[in-house]
């Protein structure tokens, strides 16, 4: 890092992350902070980024818990850390999300691609009938977590560096 011109990091799972995960707490203290609409939103996001680097079922239910924030910007965030996380304990919060025709746009399109990339292949039937949804973002990012379902079946799957 350049000392005179900091630059936010590249986190564990390659991103770089709007917010830096809060490192003072535990998986309690932080999911109060993610779920407390009085929190500045930049507190909200370092502890969705706590919660993702726990990487445990109890983490990922505690990010889940965040889905009933009224903030649509962190709704979605949520979604797109429950893909990176990979674990299919997400799968009922995230089919909810895409399911609910209320929920915003960027919600429903970053659940169905958070599906895609936990690589769980029973959502495929959920995905196909979203496929169709007459909003495009939703539609579409069905498309790709279909066909990213499928990709990773294909033996180009086990050449592909990452």
């Amino acid at each position: 890092m350049d000392g005179d011109n900091p630059r936010p990091q590249v986190s564990q799972y390659g991103s770089v992350d709007p917010a830096p995960p809060e490192q003072n707490g535990e998986l309690l203290s932080w999911t109060g902070t993610l779920c407390d609409e009085q929190e500045p939103m930049f507190q909200r996001m370092r502890a969705v980024f706590a919660l993702r680097n726990q990487s445990s079922d109890e983490a990922c239910l505690a990010l889940c818990r965040g889905f009933a924030s009224t903030s649509a910007l962190l709704r979605h965030e949520i979604a797109y850390v429950l893909g990176q996380m990979q674990n299919p304990v997400a799968l009922p919060t995230l089919i909810q999300r895409l399911e609910d025709e209320n929920e915003h746009v960027m919600v429903r399109h970053e659940a169905a691609e958070a599906m895609g990339a936990i690589g769980d292949r029973s959502v495929i039937p959920i995905l196909e009938r979203f496929s169709n949804d007459p909003l495009p973002e939703v539609a579409e990012s069905c498309v790709v977590a279909l066909d990213l379902l499928a990709w990773v079946q294909r033996a180009e799957f086990a050449q592909t560096e990452w």
